[in-house]
């Protein structure tokens, strides 16, 4: 059965909003919960209400709020760290790396505002090196989900992690994909399939992302082109099994995501088909600088080359491709047969 475009979507959960729902449930769980903000709103009138002991709000400084989370960790809590995602991996980058990763203590960073889900907000706010940063931290698990149904499932699965983690979120609620309401279909370390297709592989990480990935499905489909869709919502550690499995065969790949094209899903996948398959790829990430450009996050990406079109475009370049090389063979192989 097709998946359904955006408009035929109902519109997912806040992603905000379903996270904290899900620490409200581990802190009532699991005194070791301690919630540190920095100034994020919304904590403070859900979390600091319910378990005034288990928050603190550290204010607009994010390099304190590592080290302390740090020291919290070391003594045996679990600290949740809230932050948007660009402070988190540029502010606060060293402390992240020495005190909670270079200690493998047990720190839930949790960035919001992940890629230009708040290009509104303009340049400040950008966040579209995180993951980079984030995936060369050799001990850090990185996980974008993309479908805000899923963020309660991810969050009480990193919950039983004993190392650090790394939590990217968007700012506002976009289309849900279609299947899984909660924990089916999410399991923290491996890709997920959302649709089947033999021709070519789309893999998207993050919700706008993926929501493209299916709306360029769809409409491949109607040429008769069948598109496997792949969410990969973990970065690190990578499913590479699983994406060895949704990639072989295909005549190519198109990753999508939210980030710059350096260090990001792409690069990742990049790593592996280059390593296992002889399978030619296209890269769709934000080329180019947005600079003082305000616009919602589906234009801002849009403007940058990621878009459903372009992964339409990307996916009949690559089917082009392959069909022009098995002409190419078959021309060849034709002239050395007549040549013996």
């Amino acid at each position: 059965m097709s998946a359904p475009v955006a408009e035929e979507l109902a519109l997912g959960p806040d992603p905000r909003a379903a996270y904290r729902e899900a620490l409200l449930e581990l802190a009532a769980a699991d005194p070791r919960v301690i919630c540190l903000d920095s100034d994020t709103g919304g904590l403070e009138d859900t979390f600091a209400k319910r378990f005034p002991a288990q928050y603190v709000n550290i204010g607009i400084a994010e390099a304190n709020l590592m080290t302390v989370a740090a020291g919290l960790a070391s003594r045996g809590f679990i600290p949740y760290v809230h932050t948007m995602a660009t402070f988190a991996t540029m502010r606060a980058a060293e402390f992240l790396k020495l005190d909670v990763v270079g200690n493998r203590l047990p720190v839930r960073v949790i960035a919001t505002h992940g890629g230009l889900s708040a290009a509104h907000f303009g340049t400040t706010h950008f966040a579209l090196e995180d993951l980079a940063v984030a995936r060369a931290l050799a001990d850090l698990t990185v996980v974008v989900p993309g479908d805000g149904r899923h963020i309660a499932a991810a969050t009480r699965q990193l919950h039983e992690l004993p190392g650090p983690a790394y939590l990217r979120l968007g700012r506002s609620a976009t289309p849900a994909p279609p299947g899984g309401d909660d924990a089916p279909g999410f399991e923290l370390g491996r890709a997920r399939a959302l649709r089947e297709g033999t021709d070519v592989t789309v893999v998207a990480t993050g919700a706008l992302p993926l929501l493209f990935a299916l709306e360029a499905a769809e409409e491949l489909a109607g040429d008769g082109i069948a598109a496997q869709v792949l969410e990969l919502h973990t970065l690190h550690p990578l499913d590479r099994d699983g994406l060895l499995a949704g990639c072989r065969g295909r005549a190519g790949v198109v990753t999508v995501e939210d980030h710059r094209p350096q260090g990001g899903m792409g690069d990742a996948v990049a790593e592996v088909v280059a390593a296992d398959l002889a399978v030619p790829m296209r890269r769709l990430a934000v080329r180019g600088s947005p600079g003082a450009r305000v616009a919602g996050q589906r234009d801002a990406l849009a403007a940058h080359g990621v878009s459903t079109a372009a992964v339409v475009d990307a996916a009949r370049d690559l089917l082009a491709r392959t069909h022009d090389q098995h002409e190419r063979s078959a021309r060849h192989g034709a002239a050395a047969t007549r040549t013996r």
